[in-house]
């Protein structure tokens, strides 16, 4: 009955758009939940002030006119009549509305008032009028082919059924703080039917999220020192022999991450470790001598990674400064041919290869371990708790590290990771220059032009970031598109332009990249896929438009990908909101401080995605603006799990990370 073929009218095409979503039963899709909502209600103009959102509704009263001003761009004008006043509305890229739109046809507008000129520029039209009562309209995220309307039909259809929804809230704690049922938590979030009791229910299913998350970290806190692990006997001398024979000077934090992890790999007890570090602060390099050590003391070693161009990366470095050491290196990815991988599968089964690197493709159930003694994953939070310990238990309780270039302030990373030990790496390497960060407003575009004019004479390249790739009809933003046009008219004719987005398929990203390494594309306009795994020490600019709409640490972790060498490198933030936000990143380049100010200013959401993948897969809390709802969960669910390991609740709850026991 849990299965989405159960739904009428949902078919193949439909399920698989569904999966890309990772909605893949009826109890997924009905805690698919709105990421946002709209208040629509009517707009008085006169309380109004100038450059405010609006949402207005009446008849129109003039034909509109249409004006191209080129082949991607178009903009339409007309006079609405609301509320016995006459208003000027503008819109851009809606030309086929021009046929709906007679004299009379009833309307709403949703845009920002000019009041100076009494013209609403609009992002949206919908052909009818508004309610007299206040109508809260929910916001689903969607994938390109799933439309909003379609995903909204379904996800109503799937609460027609009569589908068991499971609760992870014990009895106790739901009569204690009153909260509403699973069921009614549910509906009201998709279809509210009050402000109140949409708070209600946010709050019901925060603190649900939130538990979750803290009966999982506290099983795996006590769980972790109960771990009996491996011990190695490693020779100091040849550690201090392979960190010297390193083309560059380790920093102090690196050092002493490293006699970390060295104390840690010499006893008996179980590593499991958070290795932080701002983009660009050397945390690769203590993986791989963490991985050399783990080779001396006799055992295999495993780095997954989220991309392949990441794995790839990992890869050619560790060749490079392996070399001398007689060390046996494999890659393993999605890409690898079948004759290969049959010889990786059996290096790795007899215990000839010693370190693989590889994406997804290492938790294979075909792929058997000879001894791996240390698992290593990049970007951990990118990766599910389902995944990580599927690689854990390739081995013999394997140590683990983890890395992450998303800085967490100690007060969060504590509650978050209180199963892990955290080691942080806050100095930049030894010859790198501060990045010069700018904020410009759209008027100084010209100022920008030149700036990356010179970079390009230089022989440099340049990362263009836009938020969007096409025209969304909610948000009037730069995208991919439209900076293609403009860069291709300001430079196309001396340099090569791309781009690289979400929607290329995983094999035309990897050819973009590898020609933009190879410097056979000297500016690349993307979205923010280059945000992780992409090292070009010849980019030494990056410019981001409408910077606005991101949080600082995303800007942060974008403007790490210029500056990986000991060029001056440069970033340029475009906007003209928000600037005094903006212009922490002018004054600030250390990742935990800028993480700390992220946290004040928007909550973590920023940190691990609107969706958070992983542990932070929540789709309503936010850990820092519900913080005292986590704390709160906290300590319900170490007081819960303490006498009720057995419980049926908790066996649920934990059913994904049971087998790391293993």
């Amino acid at each position: 009955m849990n299965h989405l073929e159960n739904l009428k009218g949902v078919g193949t095409h439909t399920t698989e758009l569904l999966e890309k979503l990772g909605i893949f039963t009826i109890e997924d899709l009905v805690t698919f939940y709105p990421f946002r909502y709209n208040i629509l209600q009517r707009t008085n103009l006169l309380d109004v002030e100038s450059d405010g959102k609006v949402i207005v509704d009446g008849v129109v009263e003039s034909l509109p006119n249409v004006f191209f001003i080129h082949k991607k761009l178009n903009k339409m004008n007309f006079i609405l009549r609301t509320n016995n006043s006459l208003v000027h509305i503008i819109i851009f890229n809606r030309a086929f509305l021009k046929s709906r739109l007679s004299v009379g046809t009833e309307i709403t507008i949703f845009g920002k008032y000019d009041k100076r000129h009494n013209t609403i520029t609009a992002n949206d039209i919908r052909f009818s009028k508004l309610s007299d009562e206040v109508k809260i309209e929910a916001v689903y995220h969607t994938v390109y082919g799933l439309s909003s309307k379609k995903l909204e039909s379904v996800i109503h259809k799937s609460l027609l059924l009569d589908s068991t929804v499971e609760d992870y809230i014990p009895l106790e704690y739901r009569e204690k703080y009153k909260f509403l049922s699973k069921r009614e938590s549910i509906l009201e979030l998709h279809r509210p039917s009050s402000l109140s009791n949409l708070k209600r229910a946010r709050l019901r299913t925060k603190y649900e999220e939130l538990f979750i998350f803290m009966i999982r970290m506290e099983y795996l806190k006590n769980n972790q020192t109960m771990k009996e692990g491996l011990e190695r006997k490693i020779e100091e001398f040849k550690v201090k022999q392979f960190i010297d024979s390193l083309p560059f000077r380790l920093t102090e934090d690196q050092y002493q991450s490293i006699q970390t992890i060295y104390n840690d790999l010499s006893c008996s007890k179980r590593m499991n470790r958070l290795l932080q570090g701002d983009v660009g602060s050397g945390k690769t390099i203590v993986a791989i001598v963490s991985m050399y050590m783990n080779y001396l003391g006799g055992y295999q070693s495993a780095l997954m990674a989220p991309t392949e161009i990441l794995a790839e990366q990992h890869y050619t470095n560790l060749l490079s400064l392996m070399k001398e050491f007689n060390i046996s290196i494999s890659l393993l990815t999605g890409k690898t041919c079948m004759k290969e991988k049959r010889e990786i599968y059996d290096g790795i089964r007899t215990g000839k290869i010693d370190i693989v690197i590889g994406t997804h493709a290492l938790i294979s159930e075909k792929l058997v371990y000879n001894n791996l003694g240390l698992v290593v994953t990049d970007e951990q939070h990118r990766f599910g708790v389902r995944q990580r310990s599927n690689l854990k238990n390739k081995g013999y309780l394997p140590d683990i590290l983890y890395m992450s270039a998303t800085p967490i302030p100690r007060t969060y990373a504590l509650a978050l990771y209180g199963d892990m030990d955290i080691s942080n790496i806050k100095t930049r390497p030894h010859g790198r220059k501060k990045i010069i960060t700018k904020v410009k407003k759209d008027s100084q575009i010209k100022d920008v032009l030149q700036s990356m004019y010179e970079q390009l004479q230089s022989g440099h390249q340049i990362y263009v970031i836009a938020p969007l790739i096409e025209e969304s009809e909610n948000m009037d933003l730069e995208n991919v598109k439209q900076l293609y046009e403009k860069m291709n008219r300001a430079f196309g004719k001396q340099y090569n332009i791309s781009v690289l987005h979400g929607k290329l398929k995983k094999e035309e990203k990897g050819e973009v990249m590898k020609r933009f390494s190879e410097n056979n594309i000297q500016i690349l306009i993307s979205t923010t896929v280059i945000e992780v795994g992409i090292d070009v020490p010849n980019a030494t600019m990056i410019v981001i438009f409408d910077a606005f709409r991101f949080g600082l640490s995303t800007l942060h972790q974008l403007r790490g990908r210029v500056g990986r060498n000991d060029l001056q490198s440069y970033c340029f933030l475009i906007s003209n909101s928000e600037i005094e936000r903006l212009e922490v990143m002018e004054r600030e380049d250390d990742g935990f401080k800028i993480s700390e100010e992220d946290f004040r200013l928007r909550g973590s959401g920023d940190l691990f995605g609107t969706k958070q993948s992983g542990d932070m897969k929540f789709m309503i809390a936010d850990i820092k603006r519900d913080f005292s709802i986590l704390l709160k969960a906290k300590e319900d669910s170490a007081l819960f799990l303490k006498d009720n390991e057995d419980h049926e609740c908790v066996k649920k709850i934990l059913e994904p990370v049971l087998n790391i026991e293993s």
